[in-house]
């Protein structure tokens, strides 16, 4: 990850070689950019000895020290570059200001990969492998030390990684610091240390020193724990001229002259009043548990600190102040809307004792004083009048002295109540308003403090200059660099000296002021600063800071011997002070609801002097008890306890190899590999892949060259029409294979034109061929399926090649070994092959190949004829009744219905009619073209465009009935809810006329014509049912009561894309649910230890899309996919060409696509389910996963859970449920010990209806965790949720099996909910039940339960509040515990919960969620929805709005979340839908429509949910997708509004894109911005038999068909616009002309403006 390089960088070499380039100025950018500072003696003195030595550098503040750390970064990582390469450079700081402001600095000064590290970048969440990156990734890290103490002890780093250390204020190294706890614990026990460098300007911590001996040993001290000597410089001339130094003085105040006593007395009874009434709200509840005791007592707590925070602002800054005080605590008051009624109370009474306070401190002002508590008072006056305390009347003179308002001034606070308050006084002050004023805290826990990205935007500010005046707390007292600043106060003493010196630091600019305020004739704190100062001079002149570090020794650092438990695979480690945290975090980590906290509890027992800590753990923990030792104090006992409970975790599993807690999920590398050119992970919908086709082996012959004949299985087709006088010929297939008897035995219907044929397949045993009779069975084949779906004659006139017939010559090249049949004609009854019919079509070919036409090239001038019989003269008129044709004559009433072939064209036809009284000589109309002819007569169009000389022109024209492309007959287009598609254009019926001698006659009756239109489609049935049955085979599971059929395998291989009337989709939501049961009963029974939360992590890896889409490709699942509509025109029987070829471009020359990532992406090539000519296709990565579901939940309908077990084992997925194990788990609970109330679990059994072998099962699923029990329901609510999804789906799948997957997906949506499941807790009483220990849980029970209307009954409405999960969890729970009872008999679960369940839902009594139905009704009526969002507070409130033709519909909601609003504001739009007599008749399959299908399908854009600002006429939307740019702006003065309409934005689009789809996107971003309905599109397609000139420019080009579109937009207020389009060559294309139309035409009437220029 190499960043761009900054152009204010320099390099090592030109830092080292010209010292005079250096900068000194770091901090600012700016300044370093245009500043050059020579780098000073003392900067570089202290360079070498650190390049030397370990130093801490003890320097002024603003003297450079941290350019003197990036000199030596850049030094050691020259040095280590070839020695230790992989070494790391570490700067710590001790806050996450410091390390923000280093990270810039080294950044800006050096060309290294720089990364910085806090708590607040979600650090602690990170593994091994996210540090790992980080390693890699960059050179330098900057961080906090808890940070770099927590990587070590984790083992994610280590201190031989790392060859440079710098701790910036390394003053902090003793005690329990992180500064020391890293030297300590990892940098004195290693072998291999880094270099360490310490910067600080106060190397004294503590609150000062008494002595010089004192500070000598603090010094010594430091030193020692850093293995570093402390280096000052010598001569400090140079850094007194050139680093600025504050002018230090002190300014005193009076004591506070105001008179408080009587106003305390008030506020103290107004106390005690409202603590009396916390106390008797407290005890007057019922029902009381230790969590509303907690509550209660924090609440009181945090009264009484308010109290005091008031009372301090009071004494220390007057009246007024204090006023601001209690209006600040008022802002603070918490939100307790989801606690109990009981605790909303007593909040209400913190708020409540908060106004009284106020009210006494207005009441405590004289009549007309109170305009001091408001803005733009006489500040004077009030300092007379004692409001104002005369030390806030000091400072305020101190900013009156001030000049102008350039002043940068920072007023250091020991309070952050002091710093909120008087930020707010000063901005009362009109004398100081020309000021800017805030204040900055650090990130405490406080309530006061403020968050971290405000405190870092209040820092920036007042660097800039934005703020003068800046109030803080100790935060910003260390490296915090504002170079401009020119006042530092103390308004409150320093306590320490490092204090003072850090904060006197902060004034940077030159004659600067550091003042500290005094209260004149206080004692106390003359003597504090007197102890600060006399400190600083004994630091400064300790003996042991000279510039002669070698005649110094280190004392060694004394190492105590720690309890510490270290892991040996890693070489974490964890000591007994850390171990309080890591068992904190375990807990942290275990499952949790709002109601219940986990955290371990500790119980301590003193016994002879020494203390002994007992831990109780979670209910879910793996650990449920530990023993500590025997220890001198609680403190220790605890950390001894608890690193007894760390080792004891780690031992079990619980805690991995780095202490951390485990993830349940495993690591496999295969998952997550991505594409370089997609984002999209394997099993997501964006992700597209190229996958190929598994070949048919049922369909493989060897029959080919086989000159003795062949044995064939016969398979006979027989067809009957629901219209009795239509009549199909009977075919059979011959085959080499025998096909399974669900294949070969099936039926199929066929959907026409206003008629179903039923195709019924059966086997007919087995038939020999002789060789003879095999090549006229394929030449029959050869000739009807080119003749009829391809091309007889080869060549063109266009391509000067010769015109050539097909068949002329061999034709093995037609025919593939790996997909062979014979497909003719039988007679019905009895079973014979239609060899006449064969051998007349074999004589057809014969005449073809000796015919003299065929060998003429359309080149050459010379005339022909085709009757052999004539001399060259041609008869002009007719007489008689005998037709001749091309190679026969026949009687004129023996014609209707003939099959015939034309030899000039090689398309064959069934003759419809003689046309009486025409000839050849008639005037040539080109009966359909649509360009007018330039021929005269049929004679002279045949003549001159064939060069063929009719012979009997005389002869009455045949009118003839075209042979056509095959159709999808497995789709019934009639049906509209058959499935989605463009409006169909309108087809006219084709007929030609044809002189007779042209024809020649086939010998097949039409029954076999019509017959073969029917074949492609039963054929491509039958090679998908042979599909299904080869991967049953595969998986290979036999049973002798078990059979799955093919039929049903093959609908969970079919997509929606199919458009059959079956697919996967039904399947897959029940085989999601059986694969998620037994996942969830095989973990429950092999891991009795672990809690409900690693089950559902190891449950979700198991079951989630990225491992079923591996384990489906692991066994080629994705070449039996059928993901995409049966195309009749490139489907391609044996022995026939193909007219639509498409080569393979996909970079694969196998059948099968490797899984590489080159063949993944979101924007794939070609289109989706399109395949080549070697089968390769694009897929979506989803439609895999989905289909490995499909097929679990096939085997499961058919063979039960034992079928979908073994299917399951195929995939890769062992989770066989162990009977054993069933035994092992019901006797364990049958010896577990508990103590139940009173007949509780009599009567809970007699609500069920079911009693419990082992009662234990039911006494854990009532426990709630907040019972502080050994045990809790969370395990068997874990197996319950998947218990009761797998039951309620089975029964919507059989009970429902009529209706579509989407409303099957919303009746379980509907049903299977945790909201479902506690109305059922409700309304059969089982609430009652639950054991529990918290008061926000029973309060949430009691309210809910109120919320039903009465009676409560099955046939009551629903409640009027949502249920707390744990009544749903208490549901899901009693289900697994019957299953488990029961031994997994899921079938008596069922019988028990059904009725728990009922009423159940149905398709008729489903209820959407309103938004949803909103959405699905705008969706299906073409009408967009605007939604705006808003917060008011705590609530949110949203708009939605709804244009219809000529009514504007607003819907509006207030809720707590935005999504009950938005709930809301549907209802109220779906009430006026319904006033307008617009509801219901959704369809849940949703149709496609020009637009719809572009703009919502392919593009991905989804409208309804879409936000669109109310402001859209003052911002730019720009969409990737589309190309096209929305602009919304108001109408120019040249521009019209529409009559009452005045405030109509005109809309504003880019260029339009001309791309297929790129109009329809731009008109649907238009009516969406708009909210205009979606246009209609109405298309008629035109036929021609001579070539039409179709589109223009590089498009044009020449085909038979077009399609001409019109298009209608209504635009409320102003009426209907229609255009129509131009002719294309496809139906989408016609859309996008006649789009492009309507958007000119817009432009045309003043609705919109295209600007080109975008």
């Amino acid at each position: 990850m190499h960043q761009p390089e900054n152009p204010l960088k320099r390099t090592f070499n030109e830092m080292n070689s010209d010292p005079s380039n250096m900068d000194l100025e770091y901090h600012d950018q700016t300044a370093a950019a245009s500043n050059n500072f020579n780098p000073r003696k003392y900067q570089l003195e202290i360079f070498k000895v650190a390049m030397k030595r370990n130093t801490i550098a003890v320097l002024d503040t603003g003297t450079g020290k941290t350019l003197i750390a990036v000199m030596l970064i850049k030094a050691i990582a020259q040095a280590s570059k070839f020695a230790c390469p992989d070494k790391l450079l570490i700067f710590l700081a001790p806050t996450v200001h410091l390390v923000h402001q280093q990270y810039e600095v080294i950044k800006i000064h050096t060309n290294f990969e720089v990364g910085e590290y806090y708590g607040a970048k979600g650090i602690d969440e990170w593994t091994l492998k996210n540090w790992e990156k980080e390693i890699n990734d960059h050179e330098v890290l900057v961080m906090t030390p808890q940070i770099l103490l927590d990587a070590l002890r984790k083992a994610f780093l280590s201190i031989n990684m790392i060859c440079l250390l710098i701790i910036d204020e390394c003053h902090h190294a003793s005690g329990n610091h992180p500064y020391a706890k890293i030297m300590k614990e990892f940098y004195h026990k290693s072998n291999f240390k880094p270099k360490i460098f310490g910067m600080t300007a106060s190397p004294v911590v503590r609150k000062g020193v008494s002595s010089s001996r004192d500070c000598e040993g603090q010094l010594s001290e430091l030193e020692s724990i850093l293995d570093s000597l402390i280096y000052t410089i010598e001569d400090r001339t140079e850094v007194e001229v050139h680093v600025p130094s504050a002018e230090q003085s002190c300014r005193f105040y009076d004591q506070t002259r105001f008179c408080i006593l009587n106003l305390k007395a008030k506020m103290d009874d107004a106390l005690s009043k409202f603590d009396a009434s916390l106390l008797t709200l407290q005890n007057s509840m019922q029902i009381s548990y230790k969590d509303v005791d907690d509550k209660f007592k924090a609440l009181r707590r945090r009264l009484l600190n308010d109290y005091a925070k008031i009372w301090h602002c009071l004494d220390d800054l007057g009246l007024i102040c204090a006023y601001e005080a209690v209006k600040a605590c008022l802002e603070n008051v918490p939100n307790a809307n989801e606690d109990c009624d009981t605790y909303r109370r007593s909040i209400l009474q913190c708020k409540l004792f908060l106004e009284e306070v106020l009210s006494i401190i207005q009441e405590s002002l004289p009549v007309g004083d109170e305009i001091f508590l408001h803005c733009g008072f006489d500040y004077l006056e009030a300092v007379e009048l004692g409001y104002i305390s005369p030390k806030l009347h000091e400072l305020i003179q101190i900013f009156l002295s001030f000049r102008g308002s350039k002043v940068l001034s920072l007023i250091f606070v020991e309070r952050i109540i002091t710093a909120n308050v008087i930020q707010r006084f000063v901005k009362k002050v009109s004398a100081l308003g020309h000021f800017t004023v805030s204040y900055l805290t650090g990130s405490n826990t406080s309530v006061d403090a403020l968050a971290p990205k405000v405190q870092k935007e209040t820092l920036e500010s007042f660097r800039s200059g934005k703020v003068n005046l800046l109030f803080a707390t100790d935060v910003v007292e260390e490296g915090i660099h504002v170079p401009n600043c020119s006042c530092v106060i103390r308004f409150d003493l320093p306590k320490t000296v490092r204090s003072y010196i850090q904060s006197r630091g902060r004034a940077r600019q030159n004659n600067s002021q550091f003042i500290v305020m005094l209260e004149r004739g206080n004692v106390k704190q003359r003597d504090q600063l007197f102890d600060i100062i006399r400190s600083e001079h004994l630091i400064d002149s300790a003996p042991n800071t000279t510039v002669n570090p070698d005649a110094r020794f280190l004392k060694p650092c004394t190492l105590e011997e720690t309890n510490a438990y270290v892991v040996e695979a890693t070489g974490a480690s964890v000591t007994a002070d850390s171990s309080v945290s890591v068992l904190n975090r375990y807990c942290e980590k275990l499952p949790r609801d709002k109601f219940y906290t986990p955290k371990p509890s500790f119980d301590y027992v003193n016994s002879g002097g020494s203390v002994e800590c007992n831990i109780t753990f979670p209910p879910n923990s793996a650990l449920q008890t530990i023993v500590g030792h025997a220890s001198k104090n609680s403190h220790l006992a605890k950390q001894l306890a608890c690193l007894d409970a760390c080792k004891k975790l780690h031992e079990m599993g619980a805690l991995d190899d780095h202490l951390l807690p485990s993830m349940e999920v495993p690591s496999d590398n295969n998952l997550s590999v991505k594409s370089k050119e997609t984002s999209a992970g394997p099993g997501t919908t964006k992700r597209k892949e190229l996958h190929g086709t598994t070949p048919l082996r049922a369909l493989v012959g060897s029959w080919k060259d086989d000159i003795d004949g062949a044995l064939f299985h016969a398979y006979k087709f027989y067809f009957s029409c629901n219209i009795v006088s239509q009549i199909y010929s009977s075919f059979v297939l011959l085959i080499e294979s025998k096909l399974d008897d669900d294949v070969g035995d099936i039926e199929v219907d066929l959907y026409l034109v206003a008629k179903m044929v039923k195709a019924t397949v059966s086997s007919c045993g087995q038939v020999r061929l002789d060789a003879e009779q095999m090549i006229k069975a394929k030449c029959f084949q050869e000739f009807f399926f080119n003749g009829l779906f391809g091309r007889l004659f080869c060549g063109s006139k266009s391509s000067s090649t010769l015109r050539q017939f097909l068949l002329q010559n061999e034709t093995e090249s037609l025919w593939n070994q790996s997909y062979m049949y014979l497909l003719l004609p039988i007679e019905h009854d009895p079973l014979k092959i239609k060899w006449d019919a064969i051998n007349g079509c074999t004589s057809v070919v014969e005449y073809l190949k000796k015919n003299p036409l065929l060998s003429v090239k359309h080149c050459n001038d010379a005339e022909v004829n085709l009757l052999p019989s004539t001399n060259g003269s041609s008869e002009t008129k007719f007489e008689g009744s005998v037709i001749h044709f091309a190679n026969n004559s026949f009687d004129i009433d023996n014609l209707k219905n003939m099959v015939v072939m034309a030899v000039h064209t090689g398309k064959i036809y069934s003759i419809v009619q003689v046309v009486s009284n025409s000839s050849a000589e008639n005037r040539f109309d080109g009966t359909t073209d649509a360009a007018p002819s330039n021929f005269t007569t049929f004679r002279e169009y045949f003549n001159k465009k064939y060069r063929i000389m009719l012979m009997y022109p005389g002869q009455p024209l045949l009118l003839l009935k075209q042979s056509h492309k095959p159709h999808n007959l497995l789709v019934d287009f009639n049906d509209e809810d058959a499935c989605g598609k463009a409006p169909e254009a309108k087809k006219p019926r084709m007929h030609v006329h044809m002189p007779p001698e042209l024809l020649i006659h086939v010998n097949v009756g039409i029954d076999v014509l019509k017959a073969f239109y029917l074949l492609p489609s039963l054929m491509y049935r039958l090679e998908s049912l042979m599909l299904a049955s080869q991967l049953r085979e595969e998986i290979g599971f036999r049973s002798s009561d078990f059979h799955i059929a093919s039929s049903l395998i093959l609908e969970a291989l079919t997509t929606l894309k199919c458009c059959e009337s079956f697919s996967m989709e039904r399947l897959e939501l029940l085989g999601d649910s059986v694969l998620k049961y037994a996942v969830s009963c095989h973990l429950y029974l092999n891991y009795p230890k672990k809690h409900e939360g690693q089950l559902s992590a190891l449950r979700s890896y198991a079951v989630c899309n990225a491992t079923l889409y591996k384990l489906g490709t692991d066994r080629k699942v994705q070449e039996y996919i059928r993901d995409s509509a049966f195309d009749p025109r490139r489907w391609v029987a044996p022995g026939q060409r193909s007219l639509r070829p498409v080569p393979c471009n996909c970079g694969v020359d196998s059948l099968e696509v490797p899984l590489d990532p080159k063949f993944q992406s979101e924007i794939p090539p070609g289109v989706v389910g399109k395949c080549c000519d070697l089968g390769h296709r694009w897929m979506g990565s989803k439609t895999i996963s989905d289909c490995v579901e499909a097929l679990i939940g096939a085997y499961y309908i058919s063979g039960g859970l034992v079928a979908a077990l073994h299917m399951m084992k195929w995939l890769g997925i062992d989770v066989e449920l162990d009977s054993s194990l069933v035994v092992s788990a019901t006797n364990s609970a049958s010896t577990r010990s508990y103590t139940p109330k009173d007949d509780e679990i009599d009567a809970l059994e007699s609500k069920i209806g079911y009693k419990f072998c082992v009662k234990f099962f039911l006494q854990e699923a009532i426990t709630h965790a907040t019972n502080q029990e050994v045990y809790c329901y969370q395990r068997l609510e874990f197996l319950g949720d998947s218990v009761l999804d797998l039951l309620i789906t089975q029964h919507f799948y059989q009970s429902h099996g009529h209706i579509d997957p989407g409303e099957l997906t919303d009746l379980r949506s509907a049903s299977v909910n945790n909201e479902n499941f506690a109305q059922v807790a409700v309304r059969r009483n089982l609430y009652e039940h639950l054991q529990h220990c918290s008061t926000l849980l029973l309060s949430q029970i009691t309210e809910y339960v109120k919320s039903f209307p009465e009676p409560l009954d099955d046939t009551s409405s629903a409640p009027s509040k949502r249920g707390p999960k744990a009544l749903g969890d208490l549901v899901e729970s009693i289900a697994g515990a019957i299953l488990m009872d029961t031994r997994l008999d899921l079938d008596e679960v069922w019988r028990i919960f059904k009725p728990l369940l009922s009423p159940i839902a149905t398709p008729e009594k489903l209820e959407l969620a309103p938004l949803r139905e909103l959405n699905e009704l705008c969706d299906s009526l073409g009408y967009f929805i605007k939604e705006k969002c808003t917060n008011r507070g705590e609530m949110v409130h949203a708009e939605l709005r709804l244009q219809l033709d000529d009514v504007l519909l607003v819907g509006e909601g207030t809720e707590r979340t935005r999504k009950l609003a938005k709930g809301k504001a549907a209802c109220h739009l779906l009430k006026e839908l319904e006033n307008n007599k617009i509801s219901g008749g959704v369809s849940k399959r949703r149709k496609l429509d020009p637009l719809g299908d572009l703009s919502f399908m392919e593009l991905d854009i989804n409208v309804l949910s879409q936000t669109i600002d109310e402001d859209m006429s003052e911002t730019t939307i720009h969409k990737k997708q589309t190309g096209v740019e929305i602009i919304s702006g108001s109408l120019s003065d040249n521009c019209s509004k529409e009559a009452g309409s005045p405030n109509v934005d005109i809309p504003i689009i880019g260029s339009i894109n001309m791309k297929k789809g790129g109009p329809r996107t731009a008109l649907s971003q238009l009516c969406k911005t708009m909210l205009w309905p979606k246009p209609t599109f109405e298309t008629d397609e035109q036929k021609s038999r001579t070539p039409m000139e179709i589109d223009e420019g590089d498009k044009k080009r020449s085909a038979f068909n077009s399609f001409v579109s019109k298009i209608t937009l209504h635009i409320p207020g102003f009426g209907s616009i229609k255009c129509t389009g131009d002719p294309r060559a496809d139906k989408k294309s016609s859309f996008d002309s006649a789009a492009v139309i309507l958007l000119k035409k817009l432009q045309q009437q003043g609705k919109l403006i295209i600007d080109d220029s975008k």
